[in-house]
């Protein structure tokens, strides 16, 4: 079932970031490209030559193999369709976390690495952004784990489950903090615009300036991976319930269901957020993030104070 999790995460992500451009099409009136652009993309980058820039060194050449391979190994700790996976029990909530920014490191040092002025103000601005979104995912995740009882994703997402009428004021606060996180880590307006390349405002993609070829789709193909990794951590965090707590079909297959009618839900609330609110200026973004790691401050005060 691992496996069959890794596979079927890795084949809906470009179908997700599919729904959520055509959701964000038609509330700007605009004509979507259909739920079948994100694998024509992928298909036409991986049949492309991919070229390098001259000097550069194999920072730049091996980053985006390491940069989709951490998506790949953290789609393992999450529990997206099922509890306790056999790769779950490995690493906790830190660990998801480091594994995150090990990611974010290569990134960043291979943006360096080109020695273009637009992937360097890229990397400096993500490191900028992510300093302060990191504590805030960590925050949120404390929560949590302090609820649970355990920082393990599989423990708090199983005592989720079980009290699921239970009212924990701390956590209305993680979810914000959360969901602040999620649009800063995966560049989503107001933080970020993905299909901007507007040199003076872009940070995720300036970083991918210089790419082409399979690397690029590697690169698009993690971008999208992080995305419905992200969302599934928030599924896992507050709306634990159809996820497998055993090993049979048929709670597999309610498992699948369930995920794919959530994320169907989940993707109307970005689109509905990238549509009603305009891209921030650039130097009020660390103000946005550290909203982030304030909602997360008061929560983990909330839960120490009142104990829920």
């Amino acid at each position: 079932m691992q496996s069959i999790q890794v596979l079927l995460a890795l084949a809906i992500a470009p179908l997700f970031a599919a729904w959520l451009g055509t959701l964000r099409a038609l509330l700007q009136n605009r004509r979507p490209a259909g739920l079948g652009q994100g694998y024509r993309d992928l298909r036409r980058l991986f049949h492309k030559e991919s070229l390098l820039p001259e000097g550069s060194s194999w920072l730049l050449r091996f980053s985006p193999y390491i940069l989709f391979g951490t998506k790949v190994m953290a789609l393992t700790l999450v529990p997206i369709i099922a509890l306790n996976l056999p790769l779950a029990r490995t690493a906790d909530v830190i660990a998801l976390v480091g594994l995150l920014a090990v990611a974010r490191i290569f990134q960043v040092l291979a943006a360096m690495d080109t020695g273009t002025a637009f992937a360097d103000l890229g990397a400096h601005r993500e490191m900028l952004v992510s300093a302060l979104a990191e504590p805030a995912l960590l925050t949120a995740f404390f929560i949590a784990s302090l609820l649970a009882g355990s920082t393990s994703l599989s423990t708090i997402a199983l005592h989720a489950q079980q009290a699921m009428f239970s009212l924990h004021p701390s956590m209305v606060f993680a979810a914000a903090a959360f969901f602040l996180v999620l649009l800063i880590e995966n560049a989503r307006i107001p933080v970020d615009n993905p299909a901007t390349h507007l040199e003076l405002t872009m940070i995720h993609e300036a970083m991918l300036l210089e790419y082409s070829g399979r690397h690029l789709a590697l690169l698009e193909w993690g971008a999208q991976v992080k995305l419905l990794l992200y969302v599934a951590m928030g599924i896992a965090l507050f709306f634990p319930w159809g996820i497998a707590d055993h090993a049979s079909p048929l709670a597999f297959l309610v498992a699948c269901l369930a995920l794919l009618g959530k994320l169907f839900l989940a993707a109307p609330i970005l689109a509905l957020v990238e549509t009603l609110f305009a891209k921030k200026r650039l130097f009020r973004v660390p103000e946005f993030a550290a909203s982030a790691f304030l909602f997360g401050v008061i929560g983990l005060l909330t839960h120490f104070m009142l104990g829920a």
